[in-house]
C-alpha cells in the first residue's frame, strides 16, 4: 500500500527555521515526482515547491524562493523541506504528494498520492 507520512511540523517563532520531513512506503520515491504543498485557513491549497523523478530538477513558489530547499534521500525513501526564514505567512498545514507520470508541473491537480499534513505556525 502506497503511504506517504509527513513529519517535522510545529511551532515556530518567526526568522526560525523547520525541517519537514516526508516518509514514503509501498513504493520507490525515486519513481515519482515528489512536491510540498500547503493549505492556510481560508485559502486554497498551493505548490510550495516540487522535485523530479531524477531529482535533478526542482522549483519553487515564489513566496518561498531563497528560503525553502527540497531535497531527497533515496537510501531513506524520504524527502525534506527545509524552511528558513520563516514567516507569520508561511502558517499552513503542510503535505507532500506523489505525482506519477511527471507532468513537470507543481499544481495539486496532477498529485495522485497524498500524506495527512503537517501543521506549520510562525507566531510570536
Amino acid at each position: 500500500q502506497l503511504q506517504l507520512v509527513e513529519s517535522g511540523g510545529g511551532l515556530v517563532q518567526p526568522g526560525g527555521s523547520l525541517r519537514l520531513s516526508c516518509a514514503a512506503s509501498g513504493f520507490a520515491l525515486n519513481y515519482y515526482s515528489i512536491g510540498w504543498f500547503r493549505q492556510a485557513p481560508g485559502k486554497e491549497r498551493e505548490g510550495v515547491s516540487c522535485i523530479s523523478i531524477s531529482g535533478g530538477s526542482t522549483n519553487y513558489a515564489d513566496s518561498v524562493k531563497g528560503r525553502f530547499t527540497i531535497s531527497r534521500d533515496i537510501a531513506k525513501n524520504t524527502v525534506y523541506l527545509q524552511m528558513n526564514s520563516l514567516k507569520p505567512e508561511d502558517t499552513a498545514v503542510y503535505y507532500c504528494a506523489a505525482e506519477t507520470p511527471s507532468t513537470g508541473k507543481c499544481v495539486s491537480e496532477t498529485y495522485d498520492y497524498w500524506g495527512q499534513g503537517t501543521q506549520v505556525t510562525v507566531s510570536s
